[in-house]
């Protein structure tokens, strides 16, 4: 049987825990990453949460598996990930996949606008 989008979504939702800003503030305090993975060209029309790293999501898989030459080391299986998008979406299928690639400890902390409403900061 095929997946629907709303399959992956409810199997995302189940295994990555939706966070708020003060709890991605408080993982990025201990050492944490703050991952956007949205688009280049939705940086550059909103900016991105101050502290935040950039990988976009049709890059993740390439960028999270340590075994390639593209691996981005700010990626670490032993490092907890907070990962954002637009609106929580592509963060909550990213956050899957990290799962499914052995990152442990990955949360959702939904879009900007979720960060922002929770009093984080936007840089260019």
């Amino acid at each position: 049987m095929a997946l629907t989008v709303k399959d992956m979504m409810e199997a995302a939702n189940a295994v990555v825990e939706r966070v708020d800003t003060a709890f991605a503030q408080q993982v990025m305090g201990q050492g944490g990453l703050l991952l956007d993975v949205r688009d280049a060209v939705e940086l550059q029309q909103s900016g991105r949460a101050t502290g935040a790293h950039h990988i976009p999501r049709s890059m993740l898989e390439f960028r999270a598996d340590d075994s390639l030459k593209s691996h981005d080391p700010e990626l670490r299986k032993d490092r907890p990930v907070v990962l954002y998008c637009a609106a929580g979406g592509r963060a909550a299928l990213a956050g899957k996949l990290l799962k499914d690639m052995g990152y442990e400890r990955v949360y959702n902390l939904g879009g900007l606008s979720d960060w922002v409403n929770g009093g984080g900061e936007v840089s260019a």
